[in-house]
């Protein structure tokens, strides 16, 4: 205890002192700072300090990774040295948020608002792609749409359309929604006011211009007042800033009126200020700066096309990993509505590729089983249009394949910025992308998808072979983090393999070079939630994809259950509800850790069946999540399944991915001491 105590005081001080600390706090597996100053940080005191498994910086916060059981004790011993006070996550993250510049803090609330949102974007431009194909004309038949060739068809095509523009054109609502939970009110009246600005007694902002030169633009008198009769659809500034304004007025009214009157004035008196506003001060005043906006970029590519597409297609890929792309889709929503199509989709849809591409090209070239298996599915999932595994989990590992991808999407993003090629819809990228793109511009689009994916493959393997860095940098990318860790590939496990877990006995023989020579205990445990296995590296948090933690795998998941993988004890269930500590009767401990960054939700979405100390069986139900409601909410499903190290009982841990499976397969060998 005594040395735990010096290793936490050293701790404080690494971070730069008590008086360094504003907020902490924390999770399962790590303490979470917000710091008066990071400058004053010393990581190279903590990553000596035999307590710390890891540490880095995101959003404002700081985040010292202890480890599963024992974080709690950390925490509890620097609270006692500090004599600070405790504080919960949301304080650890409003604090953090302080630190942050005000394009950062920009960029994040955009984030926050958009990310929830984007699977009705997604699902509305795939089904609008479909009925591209079915109405487009000259795509099968000279002159002629599928659907005037086989006119049977035509109906199928017109409830497609239905389907997929309602997102679009009841767009404000859904980011009313979003918006107004962003800044602190309530969702329900987001919705709402989302509504009045695309009421059916509008004028449809699309048939504004046509309306304003005919000189036919309904108006309202309001007392020799004359306010323009339009709605906002496919606008984006006039519902954020009313939602805003919503937000706040009703918080504002909730500080003020009685609860015994809160039901009858707040949300009234909220929605019509805020519409009256809308429609006579903050929708004239945004529409014209949207417009602006919009004509300036536009202006920019007309003038400037292979300048624009050059920059814009070749630093893509930067803008993901600073988190600024999620900001461009406000732009490309903007440019829908008032332009008719986006031309910046195309170019993400192809930079999404050329990441792929290059992280496929390091199969070629790396030498460790892992990095060439981490190289097929990340590109694959690239190809598809997410890009983030590439990018973090290899090219930017090994710089060069991010580099030779930037390369490749600028050179498509010329051809497609001076061709004009447009999408007439948004959340389709990567090799799907082309259902997007309005039909007659397909072959350029297709062109450009040939040029990122031979540039950056064949530059990245060129290069990789002729330094001969394959061998240097798959060493180099495994040392520290797996040591004995083995990982192996297998297509032979069984989807229906029963979620349960066995200790066997097994010869010398038959273990891998670098285990013990003596015979061991093996300790199989399957997947406690159904879902498709993927190596940590694909975990969008350093602690996991780097390993600070322990030996694992992840699961992307099916089904909203964690069972029991063996029969166990109960170590602890996170109070949020969102992780659980198991200990099998050998010792050994499993983390399953449901989505990243949940614990932020405080238990919503999440059902907990079991308590600390219970004993359960192979089998039996210990969590339940609302996998929609964790997506809807913007964080990732994927869920890590970790063996913490400085486990005295275990000697080694093999981590198994199975090849398309996903069942509940088994997915760690544990090798006993002994």
């Amino acid at each position: 205890m005594a040395n735990q105590r010096e290793n936490v005081e050293r701790i404080i001080q690494a971070i730069g002192g008590k008086d360094n600390i504003e907020v902490a706090t924390h999770c399962v597996t790590r303490l979470r700072f917000a710091l008066n100053d990071e400058g004053l940080v010393d990581k190279e005191a903590l990553e000596r300090n035999d307590l710390v498994k890891g540490h880095f910086s995101t959003q404002g916060q700081f985040q010292v990774i202890i480890g599963p059981g024992l974080v709690d004790k950390v925490y509890d011993e620097m609270m006692e040295i500090t004599g600070g006070s405790r504080a919960s996550k949301d304080d650890v993250k409003t604090a953090a948020s302080k630190r942050q510049n005000p394009l950062q803090q920009g960029i994040k609330t955009l984030a926050d608002i958009f990310i929830p949102i984007l699977p009705a974007i997604v699902m509305a431009g795939l089904l609008l792609g479909i009925n591209n194909i079915l109405t487009g004309p000259g795509i099968f038949f000279d002159g002629k749409s599928l659907v005037d060739v086989y006119p049977q068809w035509k109906d199928v095509a017109s409830i497609i359309n239905t389907i997929a523009s309602t997102a679009f054109t009841f767009l404000p609502a859904l980011i009313g929604w979003s918006a107004v939970k962003r800044f602190g009110g309530s969702p329900l009246l987001g919705i709402v006011m989302g509504l009045i600005l695309v009421h059916p007694d509008l004028l449809s902002a699309y048939g504004y211009a046509d309306a304003k030169l005919e000189g036919t633009v309904p108006v309202w008198n309001l007392f020799g007042w004359e306010v323009n009769k339009i709605g906002y659809q496919g606008q984006v500034l006039p519902v954020l800033v009313s939602a805003y304004f919503l937000a706040k007025l009703e918080g504002w009214l909730n500080r003020k009126v009685p609860d015994s009157f809160k039901l009858l004035i707040v949300a009234p008196v909220a929605l019509l200020i805020t519409g009256f506003l809308a429609f006579t001060v903050i929708g004239p005043i945004t529409f014209v700066i949207a417009n602006a906006i919009t004509s300036g970029l536009v202006s920019i590519f007309d003038l400037f096309p292979a300048l624009g597409g050059l920059i814009y297609g070749g630093f893509y890929a930067l803008l993901v990993i600073t988190g600024m792309h999620h900001t461009f889709l406000a732009v490309d929503i903007q440019l829908i509505g008032s332009e008719g199509g986006t031309f910046l989709w195309p170019m993400l849809a192809l930079s999404n590729i050329a990441q792929g591409a290059a992280a496929l090209g390091m199969l070629l070239v790396a030498k460790k089983e892992k990095t060439k298996g981490l190289a097929v599915t990340s590109s694959i999932s690239a190809f598809l249009g997410v890009t983030e595994p590439a990018i973090f989990g290899v090219n930017i590992r090994f710089k060069y394949p991010f580099i030779f991808g930037m390369i490749g999407s600028a050179l498509a993003g010329v051809l497609l910025a001076m061709n004009n090629v447009l999408a007439s819809s948004i959340g389709v990228g990567g090799i799907p992308g082309f259902l997007s793109i309005f039909p007659n511009q397909w072959g350029i689009f297709f062109v450009g998808m040939a040029i990122v994916l031979i540039v950056p493959f064949t530059a990245t393997v060129l290069y990789g072979k002729l330094r001969g860095r394959g061998d240097e940098e798959a060493d180099e990318t495994d040392a520290g983090t797996s040591q004995a860790k083995q990982v192996s590939t297998s297509a032979s496990m069984s989807a229906a393999a029963p979620a349960t877990a066995s200790v066997q006995n097994i010869p010398s023989s038959a273990v891998k070079s670098d285990a013990p020579s003596t015979a061991v205990h093996v300790l199989e445990i399957h997947s406690p939630v159904k879902g498709r296995i993927v190596p940590l590296e694909q975990v969008p948090d350093p602690a996991f994809a780097e390993r600070q933690m322990g030996s694992g795998v992840a699961v992307e998941p099916v089904e909203g259950k964690v069972l029991a993988p063996f029969d166990a004890t109960v170590g602890h269930v996170i109070k949020s509800k969102h992780a659980v500590i198991l200990e099998h009767a050998s010792g050994v401990q499993l983390l399953v850790h449901v989505g990243i960054n949940t614990v932020s939700l405080k238990g919503e979405g999440f059902t907990a069946h079991v308590k600390t100390g219970d004993q359960v069986k192979a089998g039996q139900l210990l969590l339940e999540f609302d996998q929609e409601a964790i997506a809807a909410a913007g964080y990732p499903l994927i869920t890590p399944l970790i063996i913490p190290d400085g486990q005295e009982v275990i000697e080694r841990v093999e981590e198994l991915i199975p090849n398309g499976d996903t069942g509940q397969p088994v997915v760690l060998k544990v090798y006993l001491k002994g």
